[in-house]
């Protein structure tokens, strides 16, 4: 972009740019996001940078009326290498917290030399200095938004001591912490904190949950009132997260239970991966054209714990989906640890890749799992136990989808699925998928991945929108069932498959031996009804 159009966006408070840049006003020493309210100044008095950390970095403190800490996050194609992306979203998830930039940079394949002067280069900024300012942008909105205590503040934002959060802050910010708040608060004894994680719109919250809804695992994950729910464990820290959609704000609510604080940053990026966060529905619908067909907000479901998203994968594979979340269930049952939370739904945390990799192969059989899924799942613990294979941020994706293919069970389309869901690669395509191949009216695989050529580099959203046409639509409620003779009456296990009826999960972790084999003997069904 040229100066007169960065100036252009922060005088029309143009919301496209929100998030792409930021505003350096030279005559108060505060930047601002695109959209801020506050009186546009002078172009000889703005300066432009493409982070908040590069405007801190030049000595600009953040604006308190905009909030620059509420701002989008940017899609992955908007980073100039896939070093760079990896590395701030591994920063952005608490990298730098317990760990140094000489870590980070060997997880990435590099040396520490070279990270730092890749983001110089692409971003302006070295990695403490990137990550000091996530931090403090995390501080600040938990000292404007929640009542936690000061040291909780220091703590969930990736401080180590109370004594190095003040220093910084008042270094940065010429402001004290607490005098953020209006008065102190007076309740201590909450079990949970909020935060708001901002988007782009338009959003379409409902299609992610029907996603979702089809897929969980049972006694993890529930959904209720729209709102999305699920235990946590990261590390030594485990509880539980709710998520809602605030549409009027474009954010997210995130309630976090006060267990998991001290990786807040962590499950933050998580969700922000989950639910798409930072993708550009603008930019993409554009690219895409026709295909969009009215569904602009549609985002790449991803995934919150990439190994527990592997294994409900591998799970599904030539199954219904109804089938794969009963295995899943029981899979839960037998591995997945018990935890006490406020919703009775959310009982287990899910298996780890150890009690998965050491299991006995016959406990696996005994849920009705087949000896060859049972090789794959365990496989992948293994993989994922050793570091042989790491199921987050990937720099190199084409030496990942080669690594995930080297082990049993897992083809070019299951690669490409975790490309698109793990490791949120938005130009991953599964080329193969008979759903998508049915949307395209082709039975070649070949001819859709040539078709699929004018969407690059969005071919995981266009992959969301051809499964989007296969959707039917939602049955009226009532009576509208068939009438079913005297003499044979409905199966109570049947009603999973009616409308409005929610999945008898309880049937689903007690009756291991119903449906097992016969289920994954039927015929091979479209892949995008599998996972």
């Amino acid at each position: 972009m040229e100066l007169h159009q960065y100036y252009q966006a922060i005088v029309t408070r143009d919301r496209r740019f929100d998030g792409r840049f930021f505003v350096g006003v030279k005559s108060t020493g505060i930047y601002c996001r695109p959209i801020c309210r506050s009186r546009r100044p002078l172009l000889k008095h703005c300066e432009f940078f493409r982070l908040a950390a590069a405007a801190e970095a030049a000595g600009f403190r953040p604006c308190l009326r905009c909030r620059p800490e509420l701002a989008p996050g940017q899609a992955p194609i908007d980073s100039a290498d896939r070093l760079t992306l990896a590395a701030v979203k591994q920063i952005e998830a608490g990298a730098l917290t317990d760990g140094n930039v000489g870590n980070l940079a060997q997880s990435l394949g590099v040396s520490d030399r070279h990270l730092r002067r890749v983001l110089l280069a692409n971003l302006g900024v070295t990695p403490i200095q990137l990550a000091q300012t996530q931090r403090l942008l995390l501080a600040k909105q938990l000292l404007t938004d929640t009542n936690l205590s000061m040291i909780d503040v220091a703590f969930a934002s990736g401080f180590s001591s109370l004594r190095r959060f003040n220093a910084l802050f008042r270094q940065r910010y010429r402001i004290a912490p607490s005098r953020l708040r209006a008065k102190p608060s007076k309740n201590r004894e909450d079990t949970s904190c909020s935060c708001r994680l901002p988007y782009r719109t338009p959003f379409d919250w409902e299609s992610l949950l029907s996603f979702f809804s089809r897929r969980m695992f049972a006694g993890i994950e529930e959904i209720e009132n729209g709102q999305y729910r699920r235990t946590v464990q990261i590390g030594k820290h485990q509880g539980w997260i709710a998520v809602e959609n605030d549409s009027a704000n474009h954010v997210l609510r995130l309630e976090v239970s006060v267990t998991l604080l001290p990786v807040l940053m962590d499950v933050r990026a998580r969700v922000r991966r989950l639910f798409d966060l930072d993708a550009d529905p603008e930019t993409i619908a554009s690219h895409l054209g026709d295909l969009v067909n009215g569904h602009s907000g549609l985002r790449v479901p991803g995934a919150f714990d990439g190994f527990e998203m592997a294994i409900r994968a591998i799970l599904g594979q030539q199954i219904s989906v109804s089938a794969a979340s009963t295995f899943a269930a029981r899979l839960t049952r037998k591995f997945g640890k018990s935890i006490q939370t406020p919703f009775p739904d959310l009982t287990h945390l899910a298996p780890t890749a150890k009690a998965l990799a050491t299991a006995d192969v016959d406990e696996f059989l005994s849920l009705g799992i087949t000896r060859a899924r049972a090789k794959s799942v365990q496989s992948m613990a293994q993989a994922v136990l050793t570091g042989a294979i790491s199921l987050d941020v990937a720099v190199s994706i084409e030496t990942a989808l080669n690594q995930l293919k080297a082990l049993p069970g897992i083809g070019d389309w299951t690669a490409h699925y975790f490309a698109m869901r793990i490791f949120g690669w938005p130009d991953a395509f599964p080329h193969s998928d008979l759903g998508i191949l049915k949307a395209l009216n082709t039975t070649k695989p070949r001819e859709a991945l040539a078709r699929a050529e004018s969407w690059r580099p969005w071919r995981a959203y266009a992959a969301i929108h051809l499964w989007k046409t296969l959707e039917k639509p939602v049955a009226p409620t009532g009576p509208t069932e068939p009438r079913r003779s005297r003499t044979s009456p409905a199966k109570p296990w049947r009603s999973r498959n009616l409308p409005n009826v929610k999945p008898n999960y309880a049937r689903a972790l007690l009756l291991p031996n119903r449906g097992g084999r016969q289920i994954a003997g039927r015929r091979q069904l479209a892949a995008s009804d599998t996972n």
